[in-house]
């Protein structure tokens, strides 16, 4: 767990000399996107709830003083993550800590469900693009809430009887809310009666909480991708659950190894655990992955290979591995076609990238890479956390030496990429410059 300030940005820098091959073993943190919306689904829990495997993020450090806050009991040790109800809530997010995650909204439908009225700021996080938070607002008014929205804040409240409700959470253009559908879930899980989901997100964030209020005694019924129908109970059971692999790291580890030509065994993160869509990419890429021991081996027998492909909900390729995946293909031989279908676009880290001597551009939320890119080692920053991991990979194959600035969004995803790329390796060290 972090233990420096939460409130502080983190100015250091990473220094990575490229050319180094990255062989061995590396272990996978648990899910940050999956570990967030485990957080919020805490707060509806009667009785101790300890979550195993919580990665030890900035994130998670932000949630647990938002928890703090609002007066839920937390106790982070390691990768545990522990809770026990409020003697009583303070149903309001800060707008200081509500603004540097990009759960915020879900938190606030927790918050709304247990107490009656919930006061948040709209969302922060990453910032390549608008964060809409429209469905999950309809899901509050659908729940019976009165919701009013002025100057970045959310103010929601039921002023009357709880009754089973339906909500859509399919967007206008980019298919299932994942947030969305798991604010609905929490809506849902103390509402008496069965209220429906329809098209409900299929994400493993929205399965694995489906999960926990499964086990808490929530009533949780799929009916295939076309609605999620969820019974409330008036108690929530604690316990002990386990926060899943983080399948995006796995990736980052993966395609760092890639662009070395060099290979990495995956521990204890079977291969099954990557999502088909990613598997068919990597597959076409050049990238090879097979089971070892429980876990996953990681090569590229034949380099790199340029790809046509799309960004798209689960099973699909994840949107947020398509930065890194844009940096191992600028050593591919061939142009490249990244179409992001997830968010109207996604590309804050080509500029970064055309710095080290990569030819990226993006028209719309098309992405092209023309390669085989000699890339030269430069400094550049990056603002958010997956197009920092994308500069590291590019370090990693370039000539010379890097220096890296962003490491405060790195910290907000990754608790320890760089020891584990160090202990495969690479060659880089921090400073503060």
């Amino acid at each position: 767990m972090p233990t420096t300030d939460t409130t502080v940005l983190d100015e250091r820098a990473v220094r990575i000399t490229g050319g180094q091959r990255l062989v061995g073993t590396a272990t996978v943190q648990g899910s940050k996107n999956t570990a967030l919306h485990l957080y919020a689904a805490t707060i509806l829990a009667d009785d101790p709830l300890t979550l195993i495997g919580a990665p030890e993020i900035l994130d998670t450090g932000v949630v647990a003083d938002i928890l703090h806050h609002t007066g839920t009991r937390v106790t982070v040790t390691g990768d545990e993550f522990a809770t026990r109800p409020a003697d009583s809530y303070f149903p309001v997010i800060p707008d200081d800590l509500g603004r540097r995650i990009r759960t915020t909204a879900v938190m606030g439908g927790a918050l709304l469900t247990r107490v009656g009225k919930v006061t948040f700021p709209t969302p922060g996080g990453d910032a390549f693009c608008a964060r809409y938070i429209d469905r999950h607002l309809a899901a509050m008014e659908a729940a019976g809430a009165e919701v009013e929205v002025s100057r970045g804040r959310v103010r929601a409240r039921f002023t009357g009887k709880r009754l089973p409700f339906i909500t859509d959470a399919e967007t206008r253009s980019w298919g299932p809310s994942l947030g969305a559908t798991v604010t609905a879930m929490l809506l849902a899980a103390r509402t008496p009666g069965t209220s429906a989901i329809l098209n409900p997100s299929v994400e493993p964030e929205v399965t694995h909480t489906a999960a926990l209020l499964s086990q808490a005694g929530v009533g949780i019924e799929w009916r295939g991708r076309t609605a999620l129908n969820v019974t409330g109970t008036d108690r929530i059971r604690g316990g002990v659950f386990t926060v899943p692999p983080d399948r995006l790291e796995a990736a980052t580890l993966a395609l760092a190894a890639a662009i070395t030509g060099g290979g990495v065994h995956l521990d204890r993160f079977p291969s099954a655990a990557f999502p088909d869509g990613l598997v068919s990419v990597f597959a076409d890429a050049g990238i090879q992955l097979d089971p070892l021991d429980g876990g996953t081996a990681v090569s590229t027998p034949a380099g790199p290979r340029p790809v046509q492909m799309a960004t798209g909900p689960h099973p699909g390729f994840p949107t947020d591995v398509q930065p890194q995946l844009t940096a191992f293909l600028t050593q591919a031989e061939g142009a490249s076609r990244i179409d992001e279908r997830i968010y109207t676009q996604r590309d804050t880290h080509l500029s970064a990238l055309a710095a080290f001597g990569a030819a990226v551009n993006a028209t719309g939320s098309v992405i092209t890479v023309r390669g085989r890119s000699a890339l030269t080692g430069t400094g550049v920053a990056g603002e958010d956390i997956r197009a920092v991991t994308a500069l590291v990979i590019a370090a990693l194959a370039a000539e010379g030496t890097s220096t890296i600035r962003g490491m405060y969004h790195l910290r907000r995803g990754y608790g320890s990429l760089l020891p584990k790329l160090a202990a495969l390796g690479a060659d880089l060290t921090i400073d503060q410059e």
